[in-house]
C-alpha cells in the first residue's frame, strides 16, 4: 500500500483522506487485506466466494489490523467473461456489508459500471488492474470522491499474456503508469485521488516483478511518474514462469 521510500523525493500529497481515515504516507504504510470473492481464485480457490464467509474474513482482517480492503468479484487472469451485473452482485453486498467497519473499502474491477455501483454502495477506492484500460473508468471516479489506483499490467481483460518480455521492465512500466496517470488527470482526477501501483505479477514473471519492485533501492522507481504520488505494492504467490 502507499508509502514512502528514503531514496525518493517527497511525497507531494503524503497526508490524505481515503474513506474517513486520515494517512501520512510520509510516516506510515497502509496494510490492505484482499477478499475475492470469485469461485476460482489462485490464492485460496474459492474460500471466500460465499457472501458471508467474505464478509466474515474481511471483518476478522479488520480486527487483525488491515487499513483496508480490497474486494474482487473476478480474478485476473484469463477466462470467460463474468457478466457486469454478477460482478456488481458480488462485489456490492460486501461493501454495504463493511460500511462504518472502520477500514477503507476498495473495489478491484475494470468496469466502469461496476465501479459506479460500488462508490455508489459507498467504495472508497477503484483498484483497477487493467489500468484504465476503459477511459470511462476515469470519468466515473472523477464524478465521485474515491481514489483510482491506476496498476500496470499488459493484457486486455481476462486475455492471456503468455511469456512476457520486456527490454527494461522499470523504464517500461514507468511509461505505461506515466500515460495512464496522465489520462486520470486529464480526465478531472484531482493527483491527490491517484495511487499507482507496478503490477506485482500481473503479466510478469518473478525476475519482472522482483525488478519493479526493488527499484527503490537503487533509485530506479525515480523514473515512475511523478514519484512523489502514492505507491501501492501487491504482492502475490503467482508465477506465469520463466522468460528471457
Amino acid at each position: 500500500m502507499p508509502g514512502h521510500n528514503a531514496a525518493l523525493p517527497a511525497l507531494i500529497h503524503p497526508r490524505r483522506v481515503i474513506g474517513g481515515r486520515e494517512f501520512d504516507f510520509d510516516r506510515e504504510v497502509a496494510v490492505m487485506a484482499i477478499i475475492n470473492r470469485t469461485p476460482d481464485s489462485f490464492f485460496d480457490q474459492g474460500a471466500t466466494f460465499a457472501l458471508d464467509k467474505a464478509v466474515a474474513a474481511a471483518l476478522q482482517a479488520i480486527a487483525d489490523g488491515a487499513d483496508w480492503v480490497d474486494i474482487g468479484g473476478v480474478k485476473f487472469a484469463p477466462g470467460p467473461p463474468v457478466p457486469v451485473e454478477q460482478e456488481i452482485d458480488r462485489v456490492v453486498p460486501v461493501v454495504l456489508a463493511l460500511r462504518g467497519a472502520g477500514a477503507v473499502i476498495s473495489v478491484d474491477t475494470f468496469h466502469p459500471a461496476v465501479a459506479r455501483a460500488a462508490i455508489e454502495a459507498g467504495a472508497d477506492v477503484i483498484n483497477d488492474t487493467t489500468g484504465i484500460h476503459d477511459p470511462l473508468m476515469a470519468d466515473v471516479v472523477a464524478d465521485s470522491d474515491a481514489t483510482l489506483v491506476v496498476t500496470h499490467s499488459l493484457a486486455r481483460p481476462r486475455m492471456p499474456h503468455p511469456a512476457p518480455r520486456y527490454g527494461d521492465v522499470v523504464t517500461e512500466v514507468a511509461e505505461f503508469l506515466r500515460e495512464r496517470t496522465e489520462l486520470a488527470l486529464s480526465r478531472g482526477i484531482p493527483a491527490e485521488r491517484i495511487i499507482i501501483d507496478p503490477g506485482h505479477d500481473l503479466n510478469k514473471n518473478t525476475r519482472h516483478s522482483l525488478e519493479a519492485h526493488s527499484a527503490p533501492a537503487r533509485n530506479r522507481r525515480s523514473r515512475l511518474p511523478d514519484p512523489g504520488r502514492g505507491l501501492q505494492q501487491g504482492l502475490h504467490r503467482r508465477d506465469p514462469g520463466p522468460s528471457p
